[in-house]
């Protein structure tokens, strides 16, 4: 890893544990009870996280044979318009793909947002992972579709199961952070 690479993945961390990491009692998405809270949108939402974010994501992907990034609305929708958008500059374009939890039920009744394409190799992106559940519907919602999914990078891994579960489905998983690195 360059030392620019580790300067913005330390400037992400600093980000994460100012922002996203909120103290209480919660219940998460998968049921469990929390007494901290990771909310990527609070630093996918604010421009400086947001960059940072989307610059470590395309160093991430830089090796891989990827068409496009996609994954499961509501927390992945700015983190893939971002690192769509920076792609651009990077002189690597990639697509962007919002997948909804359900079918829509006007126009195009789509459930896959973006120009999907037929053999499209797609990068799941998710904002943080506990079981995985998020990323699993989606990247099942991409293949169904015909897409390959060649990995699920995620801001955080909360280190609850969701590395188990991608490696059942056969998704490979690349999370930036984890639970251990974070300030809980």
């Amino acid at each position: 890893m360059s030392e620019q690479s580790r300067q913005l993945r330390n400037q992400l961390l600093e980000l994460v544990n100012k922002h996203a990491v909120i103290h209480g009692d919660f219940v998460l998405t998968s049921g469990q009870k929390s007494t901290y809270y990771i909310d990527g949108k609070l630093l996918s939402l604010m421009p400086d996280g947001l960059l940072c974010l989307a610059q470590v994501i395309l160093e991430m992907i830089a090796e891989d044979e990827v068409d496009a990034v996609g994954g499961l609305t509501l927390g992945a929708d700015p983190i893939i318009g971002a690192v769509v958008a920076l792609s651009q500059e990077s002189g690597r374009p990639l697509k962007g793909l919002i997948v909804r939890k359900e079918r829509s039920g006007h126009g195009r009744t789509k459930r896959i947002e973006g120009p999907l394409q037929q053999g499209m190799k797609v990068v799941v992106i998710e904002d943080v992972v506990t079981t995985g559940s998020s990323s699993i519907t989606a990247g099942e919602a991409l293949e169904e579709a015909g897409s390959e999914i060649v990995k699920v990078v995620a801001m955080v891994d909360r280190l609850a199961g969701g590395q188990e579960n991608f490696k059942a489905k056969g998704y490979r998983f690349e999370p930036i952070f984890t639970l251990d690195d974070l300030n809980i």
